[in-house]
C-alpha cells in the first residue's frame, strides 16, 4: 500500500472531492436542458493518470461506478492512454464500446503537468434526444441498436485543444432538440476543464509526486475498505432471482438472477443464468450490469468505502454472453435501467440471506422514464420534448419504514418542478401526490408510490413510456409483503385507457390526461408485528385507506 503523510492524505482526497464536485455545479449551471438542470442526470468524477477513478460528485451511482469501466474499454480496444495529448477530449456514447446507452454522452480530458499526465478528468451527461424512433430516443419497439439514435465511436472530439465542430454539427444534426444538445454538450466540455484547473492547483500546492502518490493510497485504502465490508459476511454462495416485467414485445418474466460467493475479502457476482438478451430494449451490457452490482456491494458498506475504483478490485462480476446482463450487439439497449435495477435488487436479495439484520427489501426498483412531444407554447411552428423520470418508495428496513416518493438504488435523481414544467410546456398538472395503500405491509412498511397525472394544452403531442414493475411489485423481506405496482393510464374522449408499461409515440390530442403511477417499496418484517401506534399513525397521515 502506498504510503502518504495521512493529514495531507485527507486533505488530496477532500479536494479531489471537491474538484469533482466543482464540475458538477459547472455543468449545472451552463447546462440548456431540463433533463439535465432540472432532473440532474449527469455525473463527474476524477482518475488518476492511468484511468482509475479516484474521486466523483455525488451524482449518480450507475454512471459513477460504469465510467472506470468505459474508460478500460476506451483505452484497451480504441484510442491507446499513450495517444491521449494535452489539449484532447475523448468522447463516445456507444454501449458496445463502454458507455450504456445511446443518449449518455462519457468525455474525458487529460491532465497534463510539465509534460507528465497525472490525471483525467471525466464527465458523464444524458442528453434529452439523439434520434432514434421516438422522441427521447425511448424507442420501445426497437430491435437493434441502430434504431435507437446516433452512435458515436470513442473520438476525439477535442484535439490539442481544437474542437472538431464537424463532429457538434452531426450530433445537431441528429437531434429534435440541436439547441439544447449543443449546449450541453459545450457544459460537459467545459467541466473537464473546472476539473484539470483543480488538479492543476493541487500539483501546484503540493507536487506532482504528492497529488500521484495520494490517488493510488486513496484507491488501496478503497480496497480494504470492501475487504472490511465483504470479511464481515459469512462465506458462502447465496442466490435471488428478480423479474423484469417485459421488454415491450414479446419477452414476459425475465429472470436476473444472482449468485453471490463470499470466500473471506473476495465476492464473486455470478449473472449467467440470467434470461437470454431480449428482443426489445431492456438488455445491459456487461459494463452495465457490473455498475449494478458494485452499487449493491457499495450500498452494504453503510457508506464506509469510498466509491472508486480500488473498491471493485475485490468484486468479481460474471455473466454469460447473449444474456440480458450481458448482450450481444446489436441488441437494442435503450431501456437499459429495467434490468439494470432488477440487477440491483437481485444482488441485494442475495445478500439479504448473508446480512438478513443490514438489507432492505426492495425498493421500486425502475427509472419510470417518460416523454412528450407538443408544439412550443411559445415560439409558433416548433416542437419540444419533454423529459423526466419519476421514482417511487423505499423498501421497509430491519430499522424503520421505507422512504416515500423519494429517489432510490442507482439513478438518485430529482423530480422536476411542476412550475417549471408548465411553464416550459404545454401542460397543466391535474394530481401529483402520494398513493396510499402502496407501500408493502410488515413491521416496517414500504415507501409511498407516486402518482403524476397533467393534461395537455396543445392541439397534438405523443407521449412514451419506459417503465417496470407492472408485473411485479417489489418484493418483501422477512415475511413483509410486495410494494403496490405501478400503473399508466391514457383519458381521452371521456375513456380510460390502460397503457402497458413500455410504449412509445401515443398521439395526444388537446385536453387528454396522462397518468402515472409508481410503484412502492416492499414490507419488511411480519405485518401483525407492525407496532399499533405505527399503524394510527399511518391512518392519521394518510399513508392507508381506512
Amino acid at each position: 500500500m502506498t504510503t502518504i503523510d495521512p493529514i495531507r492524505l485527507e486533505v488530496i482526497r477532500n479536494a479531489l472531492i471537491a474538484g469533482a464536485e466543482e464540475m458538477n455545479a459547472a455543468i449545472w449551471r451552463t447546462a440548456r436542458s431540463t433533463v439535465v438542470r432540472e432532473t440532474l442526470d449527469y455525473s463527474t468524477a476524477l482518475f488518476d493518470g492511468h484511468g482509475k477513478a479516484v474521486a466523483q460528485s455525488t451524482r449518480i451511482p450507475i454512471h459513477l461506478n460504469s465510467m472506470s469501466v468505459c474508460l478500460e474499454d476506451v483505452i484497451a480496444d480504441w484510442i491507446p492512454l499513450d495517444t491521449w495529448r494535452d489539449g484532447d477530449v475523448i468522447l463516445t456514447n456507444d454501449p458496445y464500446a463502454g458507455g450504456q446507452h445511446l443518449p449518455d454522452f462519457v468525455a474525458f480530458q487529460p491532465v497534463f503537468v510539465d509534460g507528465r499526465r497525472v490525471a483525467i478528468t471525466a464527465s458523464i451527461v444524458h442528453h434529452v434526444d439523439v434520434g432514434g424512433g421516438s422522441p427521447g430516443s425511448y424507442f420501445a419497439g426497437a430491435t437493434e441498436v441502430y434504431q435507437e439514435g446516433l452512435r458515436i465511436p470513442p473520438v476525439k472530439l477535442v484535439e490539442n485543444g481544437v474542437t472538431n465542430e464537424a463532429v457538434i454539427g452531426i450530433i445537431r444534426r441528429n437531434s429534435r432538440e440541436p439547441d439544447k444538445i449543443g449546449g450541453d454538450i459545450h457544459a460537459q466540455l467545459a467541466c473537464l476543464e473546472v476539473g484539470a484547473q483543480a488538479i492543476r492547483r493541487m500539483v501546484g500546492r503540493y507536487g506532482a509526486d504528492a497529488v500521484v502518490d495520494a490517488m493510488a493510497a486513496i484507491l488501496d485504502q478503497s480496497e480494504e475498505a470492501m475487504k472490511t465490508v465483504l470479511r464481515d459476511l459469512p462465506d458462502g454462495v447465496f442466490r435471488f432471482t428478480d423479474l423484469v416485467d417485459d421488454d415491450g414485445q414479446k419477452a414476459v418474466d425475465l429472470e436476473v438472477v444472482a449468485e453471490v460467493t463470499i470466500k473471506g475479502d473476495h465476492c464473486m457476482v455470478d449473472l449467467s443464468e440470467s434470461a437470454d438478451q431480449a428482443p426489445g430494449p431492456v438488455n445491459c451490457t456487461l459494463n452495465m450490469a457490473k455498475s449494478g452490482v458494485y452499487c449493491a456491494l457499495l450500498s452494504l458498506g453503510e457508506g464506509a468505502v469510498m466509491a472508486n475504483s480500488g473498491a471493485y478490485r475485490p468484486i468479481e462480476v460474471v455473466s454469460r454472453p447473449g444474456s440480458i446482463t450481458n448482450c450481444r450487439m446489436p441488441a437494442p439497449v435503450a431501456n437499459r435501467m429495467a434490468t439494470g435495477h432488477r440487477i440491483v435488487t437481485a444482488v441485494m436479495g442475495a445478500l439479504a440471506e448473508a446480512a438478513p439484520d443490514r438489507v432492505p427489501a426492495a425498493y421500486y426498483g425502475v427509472s419510470y422514464v417518460m416523454t412528450l412531444q407538443a408544439p412550443d407554447p411559445i415560439i409558433e411552428g416548433e416542437a419540444r420534448v419533454y423529459f423526466e423520470v419519476e421514482v417511487g418508495g423505499w423498501g421497509g428496513h430491519p430499522d424503520g419504514d421505507g422512504a416515500d416518493g423519494f429517489s432510490c438504488g442507482f439513478h438518485n435523481l430529482a423530480n422536476s418542478p411542476v412550475e417549471m414544467c408548465e411553464t416550459l410546456f404545454p401542460i397543466t398538472f391535474t394530481e401529483y401526490g402520494f398513493i396510499p395503500d402502496s407501500g408493502g405491509d410488515g413491521q416496517h412498511r414500504g415507501g409511498l408510490g407516486l402518482a403524476r397525472e397533467w393534461r395537455l394544452n396543445a392541439d397534438w403531442g405523443t407521449v412514451s413510456g419506459n417503465f417496470e414493475r407492472f408485473r411485479h411489485g417489489p418484493y418483501g423481506l422477512s415475511g413483509g409483503e410486495a410494494g403496490a405496482r405501478g400503473r399508466f393510464v391514457h383519458y381521452s374522449g371521456g375513456s380510460a385507457n390502460e397503457l402497458p408499461s413500455k410504449i412509445s409515440n401515443i398521439r395526444l390530442d388537446r385536453g387528454d390526461r396522462i397518468r402515472l403511477e409508481t410503484s412502492g417499496g416492499g414490507g419488511w418484517g411480519k405485518p401483525e408485528e407492525r407496532s399499533p401506534e405505527a399503524r394510527d399513525q399511518d391512518r392519521k397521515q394518510g399513508f392507508v385507506r381506512d
